[in-house]
This record gives C-alpha cells, structure tokens and sequence, in this order.
C-alpha cells in the first residue's frame, strides 16, 4: 500500500509498506478522506509537542471496512469513523472514564502512525458506524468533537458570553457547540478573512480583531462591562494564551484547547481576585464524538462550512507547505483516496 511519511519537519515523502495483517480485537479499514488538521501542520513545521519523527500523519478519519474481527457489529463495506485515541484502559484516568486523557494514550498521527495511508488497522473497539452521514461528514467529527469537549469542560450556560480565541477548525467547533450550548460567542482572530467567516457562515454576532481593535473596550462594550464568563483558547500562541487572562470576568472559566510548548504566565494577584478557574482540554470522549454526530444529523451544524480546499492523495506532499499559508485561507482541506 502507499503511504506518506513525515520523515522531519519540512519533509514529506511517499513510500510502500505491507497491508496489515488483520490482529485479534481490530479492524483493516480502507482509508477514504483524511482530513489535515492542525496538528498534522505544526508536525510539518517542527513545532507540535509530543511528536517524534518519521511518522504517518492523519486522524481525521472516513474508512470503508475491510475486514473487522472482536465484533459482530462492524461488517466488511461499512463506512466508519475512528476515534483515533489509543488509550490504556487501566489507569486512573481511564478507569474514571477520561480516556481522552489516558496516562499512556497513544494518538493516531502523533503518537503512532496514522492514517495518511491506503490502509489501516485499528481496534474496532475505537470505530463509529456512519450512521448515514457522508464520508466528509465522517472525516469531520474528530476536529469538531475536540471543540465539544472544551465546551463541555467549560460548562458553558444558556446566555454566558463566550470568548473563543482562534477561529481555525478547532475554534470554529467550539464556537459551534456554544452557540448550540446556549452561549453568546465572541470570536477573537487575527485574520480578517476567519473573522469574516465566522461572521457570515457561522453566523457568530461577535468578531474581534485582535491586530486592528482594542480587545478589552470591545469585550466591554460587548459584554455590558462584565467581560466574558467563559474564555476558551483554540490557537496554540503563547501569547494569546497569556494575554487572554485578563480578558476574564470575575468567576469566569478559562479553557484552553490550544497546546503550545512554553509556558503560561500570569498575574497571580489579578488570577486570584477573580476567583477563576484555569482547565485544559485534551481530545475528547466518545460522548463527544455522539454529540457531534447528533448535530451534523440534526443540521444544527453544516459540515460542508468547513472544507475550503479538497486535494488527492497523490498531491498532498505537493501541496501541504501552502496549507501553512494564511494568505491562501485554508480552513479544512479534504483529502481523498479512490
């Protein structure tokens, strides 16, 4: 089979490897989209924790079935999803059904080799039927259920301003599921053309542009003066992260999706006096993935919002370097295997 390999930062090649042979308690799936996320960019670019190279990238997943064995549920032909997060099952965490954050949790495309590839084997313990959703639909629950999971950390209320910072894909999703949670979103971005989007496809009644607007006097104005009760993070910047503390309402929540590889810095004193609470938000739980699923069924989320680029299989090592660009508005690129 052919598969791309992220040999270094930098560098992607193509090469062949065996089809697996099918194991106890998995499936051989035929890979069908592949969605590029931004983890699979900063692995490019040599600036994702975590990672080790050469490594087959791709977690963003939509699979034909080969063959599956350890269930009598999944069928050769059926289409799938992966929840492509390999966890342990026996420590705390996993005992405490927080398998998204798993001790010894090995991710698809990080951790281990992921799907940028004609085939792979995954325990079919981690595959979601289709449930009549597209393939593109499909390839697109992982990057949205991770946008779930920070709102569901959040604990976001019916008529809470919501500040999400970032609106690439993950913050697109957390800005989804507020919305749909009941909160009043608030996207902070950089770029005019992602706030723009936010404004006309998400329909997001606040945008701020953090070069041009004077951030704190328009979450003010926007906010009445109490300033938002929840902030979460989906850029991955140190600086946003650090600077985002003070954009904090008293008792406000702070979540942060995005991972960087410094560290935070902040004002302890002004943390205190709010009486806030700082969480990160790591992956996400097959409740989140069945919430998501709901909604793209439910159409309270528009899949096809998302994919602004679509590429073969056979072009992405051509074409990956130009997804880093902000100048050419990449929100999600599709990629497809015949």
């Amino acid at each position: 089979m052919k598969v791309l390999v992220c040999t270094e930062p930098g560098n992607l090649s193509y090469t062949t490897k065996e089809i697996p042979q099918l194991q106890p308690g998995h499936t051989l799936l035929k890979i069908k989209r592949i969605g590029i996320c931004g983890t699979d960019l900063h692995a490019f670019d040599g600036t994702q924790p975590y990672f080790t190279y050469p490594r087959i990238l791709g977690h963003e997943l939509a699979a034909e079935i080969v063959a599956s064995e350890g269930s009598n549920d999944f069928k050769a032909g059926n289409q799938v999803t992966v929840i492509p997060y390999l966890n342990c099952g026996k420590c705390l965490a996993c005992r405490s059904g927080k398998t998204n954050c798993c001790s010894a949790i090995q991710v698809l495309g990080v951790h281990t080799n992921g799907g940028m590839a004609e085939y792979i084997q995954v325990p079919t313990r981690l595959l979601l039927h289709s449930q009549g959703l597209s393939l593109d639909e499909l390839a697109l629950v992982e990057p949205l259920a991770i946008g779930a999971h920070g709102v569901r950390r959040a604990d976001v209320k019916k008529g809470e301003y919501v500040l999400v910072i970032g609106a690439g894909p993950i913050g697109l999703g957390a800005m989804e599921f507020a919305r749909i949670a009941g909160g009043k979103v608030i996207a902070l971005d950089i770029n005019p053309q992602r706030l723009a989007f936010c404004k006309d496809r998400l329909k997001v009644d606040h945008t701020i542009n953090a070069l041009t607007d004077d951030v704190t006097a328009r979450l003010q104005e926007i906010t009445g003066g109490d300033m938002p009760t929840v902030v979460i993070d989906a850029t991955g910047n140190q600086k946003a992260i650090n600077n985002a503390f003070q954009y904090m309402a008293h008792g406000a929540r702070f979540v942060l999706i995005g991972l960087q590889k410094g560290e935070i810095s902040f004002s302890h004193p002004e943390f205190h006096k709010r009486e806030a609470t700082l969480m990160s938000s790591r992956n996400a739980t097959r409740e989140d993935f069945d919430l998501v699923m709901s909604a793209m069924k439910n159409k309270l989320v528009d899949p096809a919002n998302y994919i602004t680029h679509r590429v073969s299989f056979d072009d992405v090592a051509t074409e990956f370097k130009s997804w880093l660009d902000p100048a050419n508005g990449v929100i999600k690129c599709m990629v497809s295997i015949n």
